[in-house]
């Protein structure tokens, strides 16, 4: 999988074709437009050339030039701004913190528990898991459908975190039910981007096939 793109550059991206967190660096990617190279890491360890670049052996993991950034959140603000066009936050200070803290709930809150994926045999949430998943989602409905993005008029970081997360509810066993009309609403218009149908690998479009 590789983003289309106008612009040259020389970052690489490595990235597992499953993860979560690299999904969401190759949907900003893929709506800044960018020319990048992103290399896929399907097992367990990064390759040997990055091993001493990344402490931590994760994924994802951006390469450009002299510098090597290996937290998603890190990264994806990164982009934003060293692409600053079309911007992913807003220019206002108050603003702006409230994005930030957005992303900070989604990770804590939704993320954390779309983790354990990772450590289960067959790649499912926990039953107690699934539940507090689906309702902490659910909580948010009315923010979902008061604007046509979260939080914003504009697409941004926000719906790049949320969005990846959003389409792996049928892996995670997670059924929203007849309460989410406005989140549905929410999925279709961001799933049908051009950006996010680019960000997919293979392996995540077969998620909702």
């Amino acid at each position: 999988m590789a983003v289309v793109a106008n612009r040259r550059s020389v970052m690489t991206l490595f990235s597992r074709p499953t993860d979560i967190h690299s999904h969401r660096a190759r949907l900003v990617m893929a709506e800044k437009n960018i020319n990048i190279e992103i290399t896929n890491v399907p097992g367990p360890d990064l390759p040997e050339d990055l091993m001493d670049l990344n402490p931590y052996h994760s994924v994802p993991t951006l390469v450009d030039r002299d510098l090597t950034l290996y937290d998603s959140r890190v990264i994806i603000e990164y982009i934003d701004e060293r692409f600053p066009h079309p911007p992913l936050m807003p220019v206002d200070p108050v603003t702006r913190a409230q994005f930030r803290l957005a992303l900070f709930r989604i990770e804590t809150d939704w993320y954390s528990l779309a983790e354990e994926t990772d450590i289960t045999s067959d790649g499912k949430l926990g039953t107690r898991s699934r539940k507090l998943l689906r309702e902490s989602i659910l909580q948010s409905a009315e923010l979902f459908g008061a604007r046509p993005y979260f939080l914003s008029e504009e697409f941004s970081l926000v719906d790049c975190t949320i969005a990846p997360l959003l389409w792996r509810l049928p892996v995670y066993g997670v059924d929203l039910g007849r309460d989410a009309e406005p989140i549905e609403d929410y999925m279709n218009r961001v799933f049908s981007r051009r950006s996010f149908q680019q960000s997919l690998t293979e392996l995540e479009q077969e998620m909702r096939l």
